[in-house]
Formats: structure tokens, sequence, C-alpha cells
């Protein structure tokens, strides 16, 4: 599902960090090494099919490489 991101990330919150990441080793190996930590957010997206939501979502980020791999968890409208 393609999805933008058009309001500003709120509520971040940390939810994994380290090793406690199950994906670690697969994003050193395409990212590179870094402190990773999964991150959860909310924000309202407009999806595809031009309709806008709000979601929750949820992406890896390291320092110096950005965020990797953002995903919808869920709507939260």
């Amino acid at each position: 599902m393609y999805f933008e991101i058009v309001s500003p990330l709120i509520e971040i919150e940390v939810i994994a960090k380290g090793r406690g990441i199950r994906d670690l080793a697969r994003l050193r190996k395409k990212h590179g090494a870094g402190r990773w930590r999964k991150l959860k957010g909310k924000a309202q997206v407009r999806l595809d099919n031009g309709h806008i939501r709000l979601a929750e979502i949820h992406w890896y980020e390291a320092h110096g490489l950005g965020k990797k791999r953002l995903k919808i968890k869920r709507f939260l409208d």
C-alpha cells in the first residue's frame, strides 16, 4: 500500500532499540551500522486512492541514516 505523510508525526514513542529489534541484522546489512531504533507515531496520511486518514505508523531509524521502512500499522479514525 502506497501512502504519503501529509502532517507532522505526533506522539512518537520508541518501541525497541538495539538487540530488541528482530530485523537488526537485515537493517545493518542493507543500510549500514548505526544505533537502530524502532519507533511509532501518529500522522495524517494520503493513501493511493486519495483519501486522507489518521494512522499509526511504525518505522526504523538510525542517527545519520534517517527513517527506513515506514508502514501503516492501523487506522485511527
